[in-house]
């Protein structure tokens, strides 16, 4: 499984903002992009946490340090780091799947037939 999401330029612009740097004092990050994968995956997925492939560590561990980095605000300078510059690669509209109750487009009911102005005419 060596399909990941994230470029190298994304995450060249990411990194900053992670945390857990080895530099920083106490417990650090093993390995902040593979983290961000996982999450990624998820919710991609829209998987469970229990089923975290065993590539990305365990799920409990993941999932502990996910709700770290969301008490933190992580995700949202993430977002901020990578958002400058959108690709619009997965921006995209499709009306198949939006759909308005005929209330929301101001029907009155059904079908109903209309006599013409001039009968005669048809």
């Amino acid at each position: 499984m060596d399909r990941f999401i994230l470029t190298d330029a994304q995450w060249e612009r990411m990194e900053p903002v992670c945390l857990g740097k080895p530099t920083d004092p106490g417990r650090t990050g093993g390995n902040n992009r593979l983290f961000v994968e996982a999450v990624l995956w998820i919710a991609r997925t829209g998987s469970p946490w229990r089923d975290l492939p065993l590539l990305f560590g365990k799920w409990n561990t993941v999932f502990k340090r996910f709700r770290d980095w969301v008490k933190g605000d992580v995700f949202k300078r993430l977002f901020d780091a990578v958002s400058d510059d959108p690709d619009m690669e997965y921006a995209m509209v499709d009306a198949t799947i939006v759909k308005v109750h005929r209330h929301g487009q101001g029907a009155k009911g059904g079908r109903k037939v209309r006599l013409l102005a001039a009968p005669e005419a048809a």
